[in-house]
């Protein structure tokens, strides 16, 4: 059974939200402010996160990054009042898996946790694969996610990693947005798009030492890394 950690400033809200997944078969510990979700995170396992974006002690996008710098691969879902756009970049930038705004159907909620975790099985069901991939100066290990050049190593999550072996897989070829999306995502939503654009974004920063590298936008088709 999913384990989730709830972290949410809100008491009454948090309560309430705590007890409905519990009852829709999510064991769910609840924390009231971000160093307390920190400190769960730490002692416990979990297979998702929901984090309140504004919270006092360490706001939901400093939790993120301190959950995603800690190694452990696991799905983060941000539940906030703010429905600006810049706010749902940051959101993707820190590795948001989902984005939804307050306030929400919480039955919504419960199927796009269901379509995440659903997505995270089907992956780590995958047959572990050992595929090293050359990219200019480069050197790319699939299964390790490490991207190293010049005796310098990088860890890459698991989105860049399976977004750069998707680029590797087809070199100096046209991929389509919609393949991507699917490929990687599980579907073509607007929001996957936009999570999608800021772990290119990174990946570019990977390269920018070789200029000989590029990811290029395919206007109206989709994307392509160049390299030479």
């Amino acid at each position: 059974m999913p384990n989730l950690l709830l972290v949410e400033d809100d008491a009454n809200l948090g309560l309430l939200l705590q007890e409905y997944l519990i009852d829709k078969g999510f064991p769910t510990d609840l924390a009231t402010d971000g160093q307390k979700g920190w400190q769960c995170f730490v002692d416990n396992q979990y297979d998702l996160c929901i984090f309140d974006v504004m919270m006092p002690k360490k706001d939901g996008f400093s939790l993120a990054k301190e959950v995603r710098m800690s190694g452990r691969d696991v799905p983060i879902i941000f539940l906030t009042a703010k429905s600006m756009k810049e706010d749902t970049m940051q959101g993707f930038r820190v590795g948001a898996d989902d984005y939804v705004t307050k306030p929400f159907d919480r039955e919504e909620l419960i199927l796009r946790i269901e379509a995440i975790l659903r997505r995270y099985r089907k992956q780590s069901d995958l047959p572990e694969e050992s595929a090293v991939f050359q990219v200019g100066n480069y050197t790319f290990d699939y299964s390790h996610h490490q991207l190293s050049a010049d005796e310098k190593s990088t860890k890459l999550t698991s989105k860049e990693s399976e977004l750069l072996k998707l680029f590797c897989q087809n070199l100096n070829q046209p991929i389509s947005r919609s393949y991507a999306l699917k490929t990687i995502w599980g579907d073509d939503s607007y929001f996957n798009a936009r999570s999608m654009d800021v772990y290119i974004t990174k990946l570019r920063k990977h390269f920018k030492e070789d200029p000989t590298i590029q990811i290029m936008n395919l206007h109206g088709e989709g994307f392509k890394l160049m390299v030479g």
